[in-house]
């Protein structure tokens, strides 16, 4: 059984990919989207979204990483798929195209789950994207069932297989739906029917029993985790079988976390980001809660690395701060 990681936009960066591939049972990640609009973009566009490129395509602990694209011009994304395929061995996993983003920014700009309503264009865009890079390198697709429903889901997965793509992973949901549950599963079964390629099963995955039902439903061999190894990053060993880490065990992957944010996200933002992961970590761990109550006023980098990994000085760091602000806030009026 092959488990993937899902591309998430605005969380699932590569400072994540590297701590949950780190925890271990992941055999392939899916980057962040890069968005194609009009133009040919520089390399260190790809390499600042994917820093994997750089690094012969695979995250410290060695798992390989597929660079993702979306957009809706066919010709402007080929060339980008040319260019980044030029990127040496860092673009040896192959590229990933979004057809199922949910973002009202996204779709309102033509991109990600509205496709879904125009499988002739899906199937314009996999064929470019396919002709423009090597035989050897994979061109796979991920979809949703659709825009405002179901009418065409079978439509745009005959069109992507069709087109030449290797595989595809399907998110059993629409776009309307967004990530409401339930996922429907048995929605995937029927695109496995009508097509011959590969196919992933995604969506509403949170346990190892969710994790049998899907695969027992979908009939698929390969699932693609998002949120549900965000919130438990130990899920996908726990899927195969293997010790999945406690909290305790976690710590350190969580500091790690932490010190690779601080090299690229600026100060001011860099405590909403372990929060958001500490938000999802609340599902699955009742320490997840207690950190993110005791971090969710605070952001001040000292102040939440202090409270998150030395708690013993942690009141002495929030109330000199607090002093230091009042002090300030004083003398300015």
């Amino acid at each position: 059984m092959r488990i993937l990681l899902a591309p998430m936009e605005g969380l699932l960066d590569a400072s994540l990919r590297d701590v949950l591939t780190r925890v271990g049972g992941i055999d392939l990640a899916v980057s962040e989207f890069i968005r194609i609009t009009d133009q040919l973009l520089p390399e260190r566009v790809f390499t600042r979204l994917v820093p994997e490129l750089l690094a012969g395509g695979r995250t410290p602990a060695g798992t390989p990483v597929r660079a993702q694209l979306l957009g809706s011009d066919p010709a402007c994304l080929a060339d980008n798929a040319a260019l980044l395929a030029t990127l040496g061995p860092g673009a040896q996993f192959g590229i990933d195209l979004n057809f199922g983003c949910p973002a009202p920014t996204v779709n309102r700009h033509r991109g990600g789950a509205v496709l879904l309503d125009e499988p002739e264009l899906v199937h314009a865009i996999v064929a470019a994207v396919r002709r423009a890079v090597p035989a050897h390198l994979p061109v796979s697709a991920k979809m949703r069932l659709g825009h405002r429903d179901e009418a065409r889901m079978l439509d745009c997965a005959r069109a992507i297989e069709a087109a030449g793509a290797s595989e595809l992973t399907v998110h059993a949901r629409t776009k309307l739906h967004g990530y409401r549950p339930p996922a429907y599963w048995h929605r995937i079964a029927e695109i496995r029917s009508a097509v011959r390629l590969p196919v992933v099963a995604n969506g509403e995955v949170w346990t190892v029993a969710d994790a049998r039902r899907c695969l027992a439903i979908s009939g698929c061999d390969a699932l693609m985790l998002g949120r549900g190894i965000v919130s438990d990053p130990g899920l996908a060993l726990a899927i195969r079988g293997l010790a999945a880490p406690d909290w305790q065990t976690l710590q350190p992957h969580l500091r790690h976390y932490w010190q690779r944010i601080a090299g690229h996200v600026s100060p001011r933002h860099r405590a909403g980001r372990v929060k958001q992961w500490l938000n999802l970590m609340r599902r699955r761990f009742p320490e997840a809660q207690a950190a993110f109550d005791a971090v969710r006023v605070h952001n001040e980098p000292r102040v939440v690395e202090r409270l998150l990994f030395d708690g013993a000085a942690a009141v002495d760091v929030a109330r000199d701060v607090a002093t230091a602000r009042a002090t300030a806030e004083a003398a300015a009026a």
